[in-house]
């Protein structure tokens, strides 16, 4: 377990090498802010946000010119960036990278939620008869390791008193989970967003999906620095988050087709998608309980050392 801890730091440690081009001179004074841009999975207000420049809007009045989008998918490199001053908002971080980045004394704070969506994860196999924790005795799963996937995976084999210890766990990404399985060269893959769909539809047999497993807790996140210099700019990143959420919900169907565009996928994945995904930044109790348990899942799997409190990590 300790070398999951060892490993995982240093990738935060070492996740700038990895970018290019996001800072300036403390941000032109100022006069611009840079932000997160993903897609993946399903990241619509990402996607609705950038098409439409909601935050650049609400954050004129705090002398923001521009907003900088940032094409970073790695939550560790996404904390790393936040954490150097390059990246000033994350919008749309795994709480898994959120905790992890906490529990390794970087000052980040957790400002509004982006979205919930357990049943977008997904355990597959090429196996019908494996319905079962049971069933997973001893099977080879490939999947992200210290990812939703990897929690939601933990908390299903616990529902039958099995560990990790009872399986075969390879950590790959998810398209090579994808590929492995396609392949038959593993037994399960863990998948999520449009590869679960793709691999639903091709009528490989769905295991379980993260529904009362877990929340698939997606957080946005800034610093206490940052904040504590330009609050009136995090406000604006909130207002900015909130119109593009009522924008959504007053232009559905071009919303969805703007996803489609951004993905390069069918109108219809994403109209089965949609329906998922729980975009509501609202901080809700049931939020804070799902954080509070993804941490204990890390400390106990040795991801991180220490505990961390949830409710210091969000702003207050």
């Amino acid at each position: 377990m300790k070398k999951w801890t060892y490993a995982l730091t240093t990738c935060i440690m070492t996740g700038l090498l990895t970018l290019t081009g996001c800072g300036t001179a403390d941000q032109k004074a100022r006069n611009e802010v840079a932000v997160t841009y993903v897609t993946s999975p399903l990241n619509v207000p990402s996607i609705v946000e950038r098409n439409h420049s909601f935050f650049h809007e609400n954050m004129q009045e705090s002398g923001i010119e521009t907003v900088k989008y940032s094409e970073i998918t790695s939550g560790a490199d996404q904390t790393q960036a936040l954490a150097s001053g390059d990246i000033q908002f994350l919008y749309a971080v795994g709480a898994t990278s959120a905790i992890l980045s906490a529990a390794n004394g970087a000052d980040i704070k957790i400002i509004s939620m982006y979205s919930r969506s357990p049943e977008a994860f997904c355990l597959f196999s090429n196996d019908a008869s494996i319905k079962s924790p049971e069933d997973l005795r001893g099977k080879t799963i490939a999947g992200p390791q210290g990812t939703i996937l990897h929690e939601m995976l933990v908390s299903y084999l616990a529902t039958a008193n099995m560990t990790l210890d009872d399986v075969q766990f390879m950590n790959t990404s998810i398209p090579d989970a994808m590929a492995a399985l396609s392949g038959k060269r593993v037994d399960c893959a863990l998948l999520a967003g449009a590869a679960a769909y793709n691999t639903q539809q091709s009528d490989a047999h769905l295991v379980t999906n993260g529904k009362d497993l877990v929340e698939a807790t997606i957080v946005c996140a800034t610093t206490q620095k940052f904040y504590d210099e330009y609050p009136e700019i995090v406000e604006g990143f909130l207002k900015g988050h909130k119109a593009t959420l009522d924008y959504m919900q007053t232009n559905k169907a071009d919303v969805l087709q703007e996803a489609a565009k951004a993905l390069d996928l069918d109108i219809s994945a994403v109209e089965a998608m949609y329906p998922l995904y729980d975009f509501d930044m609202t901080m809700r109790d049931s939020d804070i309980a799902a954080m509070q348990s993804t941490m204990e899942f890390m400390l106990d799997s040795g991801m991180i050392e220490q505990e961390v409190d949830i409710h210091d990590l969000i702003l207050q």
